[in-house]
């Protein structure tokens, strides 16, 4: 009897204990498929083929679009990837494989630090490194800010994921006689690479959303951009210009930007996942 009603109480518990994390899950979600909702209801009434293909027209001029942002966004993005994807990736290889000594916690601690640094600070250091000395914006400038704010999330997800391999599949490489490179890169490396492609995928996200430092940096361009060292248009300054304006055609154009931001962030999320999926 007393068996059967134990059982029965650990039945309930594990029930209850559920139900919690499935709620939890429910409210973590809220927020999100309302953002879904309201960016898709206010910024798909502005979609159309102009909107892809066109120029901003002036002020009082209503149509045009935002080509040129939505082609500097993914440069921008892409000059940032360069800088900090290899930098975090190979950091958070270091603190992970060979991290067992002062340096490394000094560079943990660092790390923190700078991903809990406001990203207008960061556009602000991107002005003082890279624009005054060069004396005007540009892409480089707005990448190399993007580049900052990539680096510590992708340094501490790498590290972790890493941590999570097991270390007996160090130990047997090592026992065959591979060397440590080789056996972090062929090895541990591909075992962690579903989590090494979410914080790639969380600093890309972060990045593009940015609107502060490419303010201080890539400033913005309301015509094509010829070359990577002047200002750039973006999809986030384009929103945040529009979003203020009294204009209803501006507003909408803005919405709808702020969903073609998020579309970009999901297909390449999407993306970058079936290709690894596919490989490993």
């Amino acid at each position: 009897m007393e068996r059967t009603m134990f059982f029965h109480y650990r039945k309930f518990k594990n029930l209850f204990m559920y139900g919690l994390c499935m709620l939890s899950v429910g409210v973590a979600l809220v927020p999100l498929l309302l953002i879904f909702y309201h960016t898709i209801s206010l910024g798909v009434s502005a979609l159309n083929v102009d909107f892809f293909t066109q120029l901003p027209k002036p002020v009082g001029e209503s149509g045009g679009g935002l080509a040129n942002a939505i082609v500097g966004t993914l440069i921008l993005v892409g000059l940032g990837s360069i800088i900090g994807l290899p930098v975090g990736i190979l950091a958070g290889i270091y603190l992970s494989e060979f991290g067992n000594n002062k340096f490394a916690a000094a560079v943990r601690f660092m790390t923190d630090v700078l991903n809990g640094v406001p990203s207008i600070v960061t556009g602000v250091v991107a002005y003082t490194i890279v624009v005054l000395p060069m004396k005007h914006f540009s892409a480089y400038a707005g990448g190399f800010a993007l580049g900052i704010l990539m680096i510590p999330i992708v340094t501490r997800t790498t590290e972790e994921m890493l941590k999570t391999v097991p270390n007996s599949y160090r130990e047997a490489a090592l026992a065959l006689g591979i060397p440590q490179w080789k056996t972090t890169l062929r090895i541990v490396m591909p075992a962690a690479l579903g989590g090494i492609v979410t914080g790639v995928m969380l600093a890309i996200a972060r990045a593009a959303g940015e609107t502060a430092p490419l303010l201080f940096t890539a400033l913005n361009n309301r015509f094509w951009h010829t070359s990577l060292d002047q200002p750039i248009a973006s999809l986030t300054v384009f929103i945040y210009n529009y979003g203020v304006s009294p204009f209803e055609d501006w507003i909408a154009q803005a919405w709808a930007g702020a969903l073609i931001l998020i579309l970009l962030v999901l297909l390449l999320s999407i993306a970058v996942r079936f290709a690894t999926r596919q490989r490993y």
